[in-house]
Formats: C-alpha cells, sequence, structure tokens
C-alpha cells in the first residue's frame, strides 16, 4: 500500500452550518451538495459528511464522539506567530480554543481549537519539518 493520504472526511451533524463554519476560515468548497462539501487541499482532499451516513457506510457505530472516534487532524505552519493566527482566526470563526498557542515538549509550539462538530484540530509549527510554497508538509 502506497504511504498518502488522499482524503479525509470527518462525520457532521449538519453538513451546512459545518461547510460554513470552514468557509468563515477561508476555505473555498471545490464542490457540494447538500449530502457532503469538499475541500480540495495541497496533495488532498478534505470532506465534510452527514455524520450518520459516515458512521453506516464505514461500518462503525455512531456515537456522541463523531462516527469512528477520535481524530485530530493538525495544520502545520511555518512560525508561532502564524500559528497564534490560526487559532485566533478559528475562534472568530465560531470554535472553541481547547489549548491556545504555546511551547510544546517537542521543541516545537502548538494550539487545538475544535470545531462546532467537536472535532479537535492541532496548528502546530514543527521548526524540524518543511513548509513548501503550495503548503504541503515534509519531514
Amino acid at each position: 500500500m502506497e504511504q498518502r493520504l488522499s482524503l479525509l472526511t470527518l462525520g457532521v451533524k449538519d453538513v451546512g452550518s459545518a461547510r460554513a463554519f470552514y468557509e468563515r476560515l477561508g476555505w473555498e468548497a471545490a464542490d457540494s451538495s447538500g449530502d457532503i462539501a469538499f475541500f480540495q487541499l495541497p496533495g488532498m482532499i478534505f470532506a465534510l459528511w452527514d455524520r450518520a451516513k459516515l458512521a453506516e457506510d464505514s461500518g462503525l457505530p455512531l456515537s456522541d464522539g463523531g462516527a469512528g472516534g477520535i481524530s485530530t487532524p493538525a495544520i502545520i505552519l511555518g512560525t508561532t506567530d502564524e500559528v497564534d493566527a490560526a487559532i485566533a482566526e478559528a475562534e472568530a470563526a465560531g470554535a472553541r480554543i481547547a489549548r491556545p498557542g504555546a511551547p510544546t515538549f517537542w521543541g516545537g509550539y502548538s494550539g487545538v481549537f475544535v470545531d462546532p462538530d467537536g472535532h479537535a484540530w492541532e496548528i502546530a509549527h514543527n521548526p524540524h519539518w518543511t513548509i513548501g510554497p503550495d503548503g504541503s508538509t515534509t519531514l
């Protein structure tokens, strides 16, 4: 199996509301219908889908924490200031801040926001990784 991530789908309560949240972050839906919203990211696709349909499709039980358990998508940025700005932008868009930006035990800097459906997103700066002009991240 190739080592890659092509699509990340989050199960949400209301696709329209979730899409509006991510659009308030400045993201643009590339394709969507009432059932699903797709966002083209550098090198991969991010999707929002009804959590009950995602659970059924995945063969996993539906829980209050979302379909299929816990996932923590992460966005790696070039500086600590960018991390703080992204977390502030998420809060202004309606996210709850679970952990403000701060130095980490691994020598970087990160914080966490939680979207309206309860998905935690880590926003981090890792001085050991490289961010390409297209937003791609390499070890």
